[in-house]
């Protein structure tokens, strides 16, 4: 049995010098493997600038080049750390980390399955979808216009300010409702006349301010109208349908409807329609008393007698 009669503490010593050696020998390799990562990266940034600054401004579909951007970047970025690895002598180190990213993958994908779907579904979007940036989408209750497509999510923006990012996969697997698709939008509304009113005269009167307002679409396959849709308790109730451009939906759908109500409204009251609100009637059956009722003279009709 051999026995060391070496210092413990000359032997801790040889090991660090030896380690320290080896260091020193592999800094190079370390120091050039850093440099390749912090180049990849500018190079990956400067790339997709390019890309943005030229090829997004004139892309056809702005989603795409956004998406395509970003999964660029990506890739550079992960074959600059692959080829660090590879010039510092950690080949093997690469080799286990792409094994391990992809048992990974696999038992990542049971555990976050969610986001393993919102990301497919990202993909999936980025090359067929049924909506493009700007294009005002429903998305189950969720209304609003469309700002960005990530990986995970798709960014929308309320009429009212709100910033909402759906997940990608309830956009894929959901109704998606989009009011901007082709560039026109039909508005409607309910006005009502009362049963004393000549209903052609009115639906004429509506007819014209259709066909003159600047801001509607008139051609030859969007055509405005105006049916009878209801006789209701009080009026004879006129529905008014009229197609708009969407390419201001929040304008076209909010503010214009609104003007063409009150230009309606203003019309039909110059002309001597009648616009009635609800009328209430009081019953009374047998067992019950009559309501007592007074009626009060004008002030003015009191002064004139």
């Amino acid at each position: 049995m051999l026995i060391s009669t070496q210092d413990p503490s000359e032997t801790v010593k040889n090991s660090v010098l030896d380690y320290y050696d080896r260091f020193l020998e592999v800094l190079p390799r370390i120091a050039l493997g850093i440099l390749v990562i912090i180049l990849g990266v500018l190079i990956a940034k400067f790339l997709t600038d390019i890309y943005k600054k030229r090829i997004l401004k004139k892309a056809e579909d702005p989603l795409m080049a956004r998406f395509l951007a970003q999964a660029i970047k990506t890739i550079l970025i992960l074959m600059a750390i692959l080829l660090a690895l590879q010039v510092t002598g950690l080949s093997g180190v690469a080799a286990g980390i792409l094994t391990a990213a992809g048992g990974a993958a696999i038992v990542l994908g049971f555990a976050f399955q969610d986001i393993g779907k919102n990301f497919l579904a990202g993909i999936i979007l980025a090359f067929n979808r049924p909506f493009n940036v700007n294009d005002t989408i429903l998305v189950a209750d969720l209304f609003g216009k469309v700002k960005a497509l990530n990986f995970r999510y798709t960014h929308i923006k309320t009429p009212d300010g709100r910033d909402i990012f759906i997940p990608n996969s309830d956009v894929l697997t959901k109704a998606v409702e989009n009011y901007t698709a082709d560039g026109y939008y039909r508005n409607e509304f309910i006005v009502g006349i009362s049963y004393e009113d000549d209903i052609e005269a009115a639906k004429t009167i509506i007819d014209h301010i259709l066909n003159s307002h600047p801001d509607i679409v008139h051609d030859d396959i969007h055509d405005n109208f105006v049916i009878e849709n209801e006789l209701a308790a009080s009026t004879v109730n006129l529905k008014v349908f009229f197609w708009v451009e969407t390419l201001d939906y929040r304008k076209s759908s909010r503010i214009l409807r609104g003007l063409v109500i009150k230009q309606v409204k203003e019309v039909l009251a110059k002309e001597g329609f009648n616009l009635p609100a609800d009328i209430k009637e009081l019953k009374l059956y047998g067992n019950e008393e009559d309501i007592p009722l007074r009626v009060r003279k004008d002030p003015r009709d009191r002064a004139s007698e």
